[in-house]
C-alpha cells in the first residue's frame, strides 16, 4: 500500500514539469485567465460578476485546471497519448476523466469571449460596460486578463400592468406581492424571464389550463418612442435616454407587462378548466393498458377505481387523492397530489394524467397510474470499522419492513444488530466491549389523535410507535440495559421545514459496575457515582430540521437541526399521584428502585454548505448543547452527557479523552478507558473537499479534504475531582481544542469511506503555554511522538 502511495505523491510532483514540450512553435499553452472587474457597485456585486464571467458560456477558452498546484490531468494526458504509457497500473490512473488535452491558447476565442461578456453585462443592466482583455506569454505560456468596467447598473421605476382580460387581471393582482418587477430593483433580462414564468405558473394555476408564456409581453421605457427607430438595433435606441440618465446617481427605466388578448374570443387558451371524472389505477403495472377489459371497476363518491387486486383500502385511497370532481384546475393540487401519494409508500412510480373530457367543455379527466413496491425487504448490513479508542470493531444488522401492513399503508420495521470492539494490545487481542439490540416500530400516514386535526397536502405526516432495547458491556467495567418506549409524530411543514414531535418518550436504564472499577474510578469521583446510577427518563421530545439542499439553491445551502428534549415533568406527576393513592407509603421510584430523571437538554446544529466548482467545496458546521439537571437530580443520566473527540468530533483528539475544560484525566484506567463527559459541548468544524482522482473507470472516486475542528465539553457545576472542567466565560478561548488534518475518502456513489489524519494545534491541559497552544511540541520525526499526537479515524460517510 505503501508503495502504491508513494507512488501517487511521485505522479503528482512530476505533474508540476513542463507541459509545453509536444506543442508545436506557434502554439502557447494557456494557463490563466483572471477577470479584473471595477465599476460603481459593491464589493460582493463585483465578486457574482466576476464568477459569472469566469464560466465557461461567457469565457469560451478556459485553462487547464489544476490539482495541488499542478497540471497533473494534462500530464497524464501527456503520458498516454505521447509517451505511450501501458500498464496495469497505468491503465488504471489513465482513465478518461483523470486527463486533459492541453488547452492551446486561441485568439479568436478571447474577441468571443469580449463580446459575450458585454452582452451579458447589458442583459444585466449594465448599458455603460466595457470589456478589454490583455494577453501575455511567457515561455509558450499564455496568460489572459479580462478587463471589465461595469459603470453604473439601470433600475426599475414605474411597473405597469395591461391586462384586457379582467379576470385574469384580478389573478395578476391577487399575487401581486410575490412579484418579481419592484421599484429599485437593478435591471436584468432574467429577471424579466422569471417574472415570466411566475405569471404563467400563478395563471394556469388559477385553472388557465393552456395558458401560454407567449402571451406575456415586456415593453421597456415605452413612452419614449427612440426606443424603436431602430428594429434591428434596439440598443442605438437607449442612447438618447442613457445621455439623460447619466446624470442620475440610480438611472432608472420603466417597464410595462401585457398579457394579451386573443383574437378569438372562444380561445381555449383564455378559457378556464375544472376537474371532471377522477381514474385511479392502484395496481398499474408499468406499459400496462388503462383499458385492459379485466380491470375491476369501483366507482366511490369522488373516484372511480381500477385495478386488478386491492392494493390499498378504498376509502384511505379516496382520502389521499387531493383531487376532487368540480374543482377548478390547479398546478399546486397536482403537486400535491403526486406527493401525497408518494408519501405513503406504497408506490414506487406516480403519474397523473390529465385528458380533456369530449362530451363537456373545458372539463380535464385525471387519471392516476400507480405502480406498488414490493410490500416486504429483508436486509442484512455488516460493517468493519476502527477508532481512536478501538482496534476493530464489527457489527451485523438484520432488518424487516412491511411497507403496507393492512392495506393501511401502515409500515412496520424490525431490526436486530450485534457488535463487538477489540483492543490490539503488544501480546494479544483484547475485547473491550459487546453491544445487542433490536427494535421495532409502527408509522401510520396520518396523525393518530382522539381528535380531529386538520393536516397540511404536503405535510407527509407519519405517527410512530416505537419500542427497542438495547444492552452495552464495557468488559470488565460496567453493563448497561437499556429499555425505550416512544410515541410521537413526524411531518413536513413545507418542503424546507420538518418537525419532530414526541409527546411520550419513556427510557429505563439499568446499571451494573464491575466491583473493581466501581472502586477505582466510580467510586472516587462523585460525578461518575450518580452518573452511573440506574434512571427513569420520562418526558417530552421536539426536534425541528431546516435543510435547503434543492435544485434553486445550487450554489450554497444550509441545513439546522435543533431539539429540546425534557424528563420528569408528567414521570413526576404520575410519581406524586401513586404516592398519593398508596398514602405515601409507595411510589414509582420506591416500586422500580429507580430515580427519575430530572433534566432540560438542548441542542443546535448549524451546517453551511458552499459548491466553489464543479470539483470542490467548503462544508461548515456550528454545535452548541446544553444539558441542566433540575428537582431531585444533580447530573444528567450516563446516557445524555455529551462527549467530544473521535472520528465525528474533534478529529485530533481521541474518542471521550477531550475535557470537561482543561481537565486532564492521567489516571492508569484512563488510557484503558478514556471516558470523560460534561453537561454542554460547544463545537465548530471547517472542511475544504475537493475531487482528486477517478481510478476504475470512475466508478470510485478518491476525493481529498482538509479540515480545521475546535471545541470541547464542559461541566455546569464545579468538580472538585476534576479541576478546570467547569464553563467560565473568560476562560472560553484558554479551554478550546483545536486540531486540524488532511484526509482522503473513497467514494463509490452509494456509500463513502473516510480516512482522516488529525494533529493538535491547541490542547487545553498543555501547561507549558498559556493558551494551550501546541506547535511547539511538534516532532513529526520522532516515532513515538507521532504514535501518540497524530490520530487517524475511520468511519463511513461525512461527518457532517
Amino acid at each position: 500500500m505503501l508503495r502504491y502511495l508513494l507512488l501517487l505523491v511521485t505522479i503528482l510532483a512530476l505533474g508540476a514539469c513542463s507541459n509545453t514540450k509536444y506543442l508545436q512553435k506557434d502554439q502557447t499553452l494557456y494557463v490563466s485567465s483572471t477577470v479584473d472587474v471595477k465599476g460603481e457597485i459593491l464589493s460582493a456585486e463585483k465578486q457574482d460578476i466576476r464568477s459569472s464571467l469566469s464560466s465557461k458560456s461567457l469565457m469560451t477558452q478556459q485553462p487547464n485546471k489544476k490539482l495541488l498546484a499542478t497540471r497533473i490531468k494534462v500530464w497524464l494526458y501527456n503520458q498516454k497519448y505521447n509517451e505511450k504509457k501501458s500498464s496495469w497500473f497505468w491503465n488504471m490512473v489513465l482513465s478518461k476523466r483523470n486527463m486533459e488535452a492541453p488547452v492551446v491558447y486561441d485568439s479568436a476565442k478571447t474577441k468571443e469571449s469580449i463580446s459575450r461578456m458585454t452582452s451579458y453585462l447589458h442583459n444585466q443592466g449594465f448599458f455603460y460596460a466595457t470589456v478589454s482583455a490583455d494577453a501575455s506569454e511567457k515561455r509558450h505560456k499564455t496568460s489572459v486578463t479580462y478587463k471589465v468596467n461595469t459603470g453604473r447598473n439601470f433600475v426599475l421605476d414605474k411597473i405597469t400592468y395591461v391586462v384586457p382580460d379582467s379576470n385574469i387581471l384580478a389573478v395578476v393582482n391577487s399575487h401581486q406581492d410575490l412579484s418579481l418587477l419592484k421599484k429599485g430593483v437593478a435591471y436584468k433580462s432574467a429577471t424579466l424571464s422569471s417574472e415570466r414564468e411566475r405569471l404563467t405558473r400563478v395563471i394556469r394555476d388559477a385553472g388557465y389550463y393552456k395558458f401560454g408564456r407567449d402571451a406575456i409581453e415586456f415593453e421597456v421605457d415605452t413612452l419614449n418612442k427612440a426606443l424603436f427607430r431602430n428594429s434591428l438595433n434596439p440598443f442605438e435606441g437607449f442612447v438618447n435616454i442613457f445621455n439623460e440618465n447619466k446624470g442620475r446617481e440610480k438611472p432608472t427605466m420603466d417597464v410595462e407587462v401585457r398579457i394579451k388578448n386573443p383574437e378569438d374570443s372562444t380561445d381555449a387558451r383564455w378559457q378556464r378548466y375544472h376537474i371532471g371524472k377522477i381514474y385511479a389505477y392502484p395496481d398499474f403495472a408499468l406499459n400496462a393498458n388503462p383499458n385492459d377489459s379485466s380491470l375491476k371497476e369501483d366507482k366511490r363518491k369522488y373516484i372511480t377505481i381500477r385495478s386488478h387486486q386491492e392494493i390499498l383500502r378504498p376509502k384511505l385511497l379516496s382520502k389521499s387523492i387531493l383531487l376532487r370532481p368540480g374543482e377548478t384546475y390547479s398546478i399546486q393540487q397536482y403537486n400535491n397530489t403526486v406527493n401525497k401519494l408518494y408519501d405513503l409508500g406504497v408506490w414506487q412510480f406516480v403519474t397523473l394524467q390529465y385528458k380533456e373530457n369530449k362530451d363537456t367543455a373545458q372539463a380535464l379527466d385525471a387519471y392516476l397510474f400507480l405502480t406498488p413496491r414490493r410490500r416486504q425487504e429483508l436486509g442484512v448490513n455488516f460493517e468493519v470499522s476502527n477508532s481512536s479508542d478501538y482496534t476493530v470493531g464489527s457489527g451485523v444488522s438484520l432488518n424487516y419492513r412491511h411497507i403496507n401492513l393492512g392495506r393501511t399503508a401502515t409500515q412496520l420495521s424490525m431490526s436486530l444488530n450485534t457488535g463487538i470492539e477489540l483492543v490490539r494490545l503488544p501480546q494479544e487481542w483484547i475485547l473491550q466491549s459487546r453491544e445487542f439490540g433490536g427494535e421495532v416500530s409502527l408509522a401510520w400516514p396520518r396523525f393518530a389523535l382522539p381528535f380531529n386535526i386538520r393536516q397540511a397536502a404536503r405535510s407527509n405526516v407519519k405517527t410512530r410507535l416505537t419500542f427497542g432495547a438495547n444492552y452495552l458491556s464495557r468488559i470488565s467495567k460496567f453493563d448497561i440495559t437499556s429499555i425505550n418506549l416512544s410515541y410521537g409524530y413526524d411531518w413536513n411543514e413545507n418542503i424546507y421545514k420538518r418537525w419532530i414531535v414526541k409527546p411520550f418518550t419513556l427510557n429505563y436504564v439499568g446499571v451494573n459496575l464491575n466491583p473493581d472499577f466501581k472502586a477505582s474510578t466510580v467510586d472516587i469521583n462523585p460525578y461518575l457515582k450518580r452518573s452511573f446510577e440506574p434512571a427513569l427518563i420520562g418526558g417530552e421530545n421536539v426536534t425541528f430540521i431546516y435543510s435547503n439542499n434543492d435544485l434553486l439553491h445550487p450554489r450554497h445551502y444550509s441545513y439546522f437541526r435543533a431539539n429540546i428534549e425534557e424528563s420528569g415533568l408528567w414521570l413526576n406527576g404520575i410519581n406524586s399521584l401513586v404516592d398519593m393513592a398508596t398514602s405515601k407509603k409507595d411510589n414509582i421510584e420506591s416500586l422500580t428502585k429507580v430515580n427519575i430523571s430530572n433534566f432540560v437538554k438542548m441542542e443546535a446544529d448549524y451546517r453551511h454548505y458552499w459548491k466553489l466548482g464543479i470539483h470542490s467545496g467548503l462544508a461548515t458546521r456550528i454545535y452548541a448543547g446544553v444539558g441542566i439537571p433540575y428537582s431531585t437530580s444533580a447530573v444528567l443520566p450516563y446516557v445524555r452527557q455529551f462527549t467530544s473527540g473521535g472520528p465525528n468530533s474533534i478529529r485530533a483528539f481521541r474518542l471521550r479523552t477531550l475535557g470537561p475544560g482543561s481537565f486532564k484525566d492521567t489516571s492508569s484506567s484512563a488510557k484503558i478507558f478514556p471516558d470523560q463527559t460534561g453537561d454542554m459541548k460547544l463545537e465548530g468544524n471547517v472542511e475544504y473537499r475537493f475531487d482528486l482522482l477517478r481510478m476504475f473507470g470512475g466508478t470510485i472516486n478518491l476525493k481529498g479534504a482538509t479540515f480545521l475542528d475546535m471545541g470541547n465539553i464542559w461541566m455546569i457545576k464545579k468538580d472538585s475531582t476534576r479541576p478546570g472542567s467547569e464553563f467560565q466565560f473568560n476562560q472560553l478561548f484558554h479551554d478550546l481544542a483545536i486540531g486540524t488534518g488532511v484526509g482522503l475518502r473513497l467514494d463509490f456513489s452509494f456509500f463513502l469511506i473516510r480516512l482522516d489524519w488529525g494533529i493538535p494545534l491547541k490542547v487545553p491541559y498543555y501547561t507549558d503555554n498559556k493558551n494551550g497552544w501546541y506547535l511547539s511540541e511538534w516532532d513529526l520525526k520522532n516515532s513515538k511522538w507521532r504514535r501518540d499526537n497524530i490520530i487517524w479515524n475511520i468511519a463511513i460517510g461525512y461527518p457532517f
